[in-house]
């Protein structure tokens, strides 16, 4: 079975889990985030502690460890009936986030659209990311040099990922616009393509 999904892009602090809650709170789409599901696992854990490991030093987790734990997390979801396959529809925030990674999620996944959020300007997203390092105690996000290397490693392998699909499934946002703004965009795209589909 393919998981219908919505795939949502752009670097750390382009605001990616703000717009995907509010697509999530209104239109029933499932947001699932990597990030949340990392943050979400236990530090004493194996998992937990590969995860940190990288995290901690601005690297991305390696492909096969995301892959293992979002497979395991997606069919939690699915066996507690909290995610049905056959109406739901996922909105993937952080995966894939390699040219590998969407090879291994192909066979399970119908990409819908890709929603990418572009901040042209780092200083922009280092500001905001110290800023919500504050209100939310989130270590990566205090030193600046493990955001820029984030933001180093984006550009290098998640960015790549774009090229893995055809332009006309891709629509670009102004990251740097206020929340509302991104959303009201985000949210005109994503209705625009379940329309068209059927969905």
């Amino acid at each position: 079975m393919l998981y219908k999904s919505f795939l949502i892009f752009g670097p750390p602090g382009c605001g990616k889990g703000t717009v995907g809650v509010k697509l999530a709170a209104t239109t029933g789409i499932k947001h699932l985030s990597t990030g949340d599901i990392f943050r979400g696992l236990a530090a004493s854990s194996e998992s937990g502690k590969l995860v940190s490991q990288y995290s901690s030093a601005g690297k991305l987790v390696p492909d096969e460890v995301t892959m293992q734990i979002f497979g395991r997390y997606l069919a939690g979801l699915v066996d507690t009936n909290k995610f049905n396959p056959d109406k739901d529809i996922l909105l993937l925030d952080g995966m894939p986030r390699t040219p590998l990674q969407t090879k291994l999620i192909a066979p399970i996944t119908d990409i819908l659209h890709l929603l990418v959020l572009d901040i042209p300007n780092d200083d922009i997203i280092v500001a905001r990311l110290q800023s919500r390092a504050k209100i939310e105690g989130r270590k990566d996000d205090a030193d600046e040099s493990i955001v820029r290397a984030r933001l180093a490693e984006y550009k290098a392998k998640t960015a790549a990922v774009l090229d893995e699909y055809p332009a006309d499934k891709i629509t670009r946002i102004n990251g740097a616009n206020s929340p509302d703004e991104v959303f009201y965009d985000t949210l005109g795209v994503v209705i625009k393509v379940r329309k068209a589909l059927g969905l």
